[in-house]
């Protein structure tokens, strides 16, 4: 079947997109306006509407980043943009032909926001096409979002957390726009991996979008939102770097370019162990008033959250896990605070790893799936937790961070996937799992028990399974003290 056009109106004007094989996509879209001259640092505002017909069927411009470096970026796809194009705040959306027709009763809604370490993304890269959950009955929705400084920074005299602020609006516009695509405004659920988890965790936790929202899906994301003080860490070393105030005035006067060099410099050789600070959220009254870790508690609408095995390992290769001493393991401990018991835990759990392998165990802990055990044991809303176990081929990943997303949105053909998962990943597990997360997004439950009252888990691996929380004792071990 051949690529035909089809039109859409908004509240900005009328879209030309494309259909191909029964799917609608319209690419491209204007949720807010270029934040760039005199919106730069500032919150995202509505964008200019236009006469006549808008073409959508080019993915909008990536927000300013440079691409991964080293295995990194073997592994994983990097977009690379200068913010010479400004018109970074766009939306797409995927949708089945049909569900505009008369006939047509609106769909479920997700909001997919990309992941990246709040730097790095972007909603065009190839591993995030949306045509597999609409030809199984759901309007997909991606959007780009600022990044980094431009997104990120800590300043005296703006306002924070503004990449969160974007994505925001684009939730806002998602609830205002998606009629006109055959999408239901009143099942949205917002999806995010990585940091694009963090962002969607942020939504649910937020009084202003909470209501917006049908459900949650959070995979690998960091649950915390850091003091304004050490979220701002990275801000202040790049302002002295840069041997400016950090204030709004003083970057915005230094062009994307410019703060983009001055991170690269500043993030050479750093690792999840050592080195610069990295990009955080921040508690702030206005943006992000409560860190998702507690705000989720009481979130009443469904979530399904989970994390990878082995997620550490897309991090540190095979090689650096060797090397790593019993005696930098100890030290590791203490920079990470992790608990006695908790050590103990990872030597019985897994008596055959090195000692490198149980401090990375340690870490994707303390960062993600501890977090994510105490959001599950306090909830009392449907909570559906999952781990991601099945391990790659591809250079000691085992099941390292990001490689559920091939499995995910049933594309392990996209090379994207074939570069993190080898081109003979299991297609029976990837359907699925993209089946349980159509099934969340479409019914608010994924097809497996609740995390409460047995404390159920959903391990996705060839031979899938629903079990008691796995490695229970380590992770208890970072309870906070009662």
């Amino acid at each position: 079947m051949g690529i035909e056009a089809v039109e859409a109106t908004i509240s900005s004007g009328t879209l030309r997109g494309s259909v191909t094989d029964g799917i609608s996509r319209f690419l491209g879209i204007p949720y807010a306006a270029a934040p760039f001259g005199p919106r730069r640092f500032q919150l995202p505002v509505t964008p200019d509407a236009w006469t006549g017909v808008r073409e959508a069927t080019q993915f909008g411009p990536a927000a300013p980043q440079t691409p991964y470096r080293g295995r990194t970026g073997q592994l994983l796809p990097s977009l690379t943009s200068d913010g010479t194009d400004e018109d970074i705040l766009t939306a797409n959306v995927w949708a089945p032909a049909s569900a505009t027709e008369s006939t047509s009763e609106p769909l479920p809604v997700v909001l997919w926001i990309h992941g990246g370490a709040f730097e790095r993304g972007g909603s065009s890269i190839t591993g995030y096409d949306g045509t597999s959950f609409a030809r199984d009955g759901v309007v997909f929705v991606s959007a780009n979002y600022r990044l980094g400084s431009e997104g990120f920074s800590v300043l005296d005299d703006a306002p924070r957390n503004l990449g969160l602020e974007d994505v925001a609006a684009a939730l806002r516009w998602t609830h205002a726009e998606i009629a006109a695509f055959g999408g239901d405004p009143s099942r949205i659920t917002v999806m995010g991996e990585s940091a694009g988890g963090a962002l969607a965790a942020a939504l649910v936790s937020r009084p202003d979008t909470r209501p917006l929202i049908a459900g949650a899906i959070i995979e690998s994301g960091p649950l915390d939102a850091a003091d304004p003080k050490r979220a701002g860490r990275v801000t202040r070393a790049l302002a002295k770097r840069l041997g400016v105030p950090a204030t709004r005035e003083a970057f915005a006067a230094l062009s994307p370019a410019e703060l983009l060099a001055a991170r690269t410099a500043q993030a050479a050789g750093s690792s999840p162990l050592r080195g610069a600070p990295g990009f955080l959220l921040a508690r702030d009254p206005a943006s992000l008033p409560e860190a998702p870790r507690t705000a989720l508690a009481t979130a009443t609408a469904p979530l399904l959250i989970g994390t990878n095995t082995d997620e550490y390992r897309l991090w540190f290769t095979p090689d650096a896990l060797a090397k790593i001493t019993p005696w930098q393991a100890r030290l590791g401990h203490l920079a990470l605070r992790i608990p006695r018991g908790a050590v103990r835990a990872y030597r019985a759990d897994f008596p055959d790893a090195g000692t490198g392998a149980r401090l990375g165990q340690a870490l994707t802990d303390a960062m993600l799936r501890a977090p994510m055990t105490q959001v599950a044991d306090r909830r009392t809303s449907p909570t559906f937790a999952y781990e991601f176990a099945w391990q790659s081929p591809i250079d000691g990943l085992g099941a390292g961070h990001a490689l559920e997303l091939g499995f995910v949105f049933d594309g392990l053909e996209n090379p994207d996937s074939v570069r993190i998962a080898g081109d003979a990943a299991p297609r029976p597990l990837a359907r699925e799992m993209h089946d349980a997360w159509v099934r969340m997004i479409r019914d608010g439950a994924p097809g497996w028990e609740p995390f409460a009252p047995g404390r159920r888990v959903r391990v996705f691996d060839v031979d899938s399974r629903t079990m008691p929380l796995p490695r229970a004792e380590a992770v208890d071990a970072f309870r906070p003290a009662s």
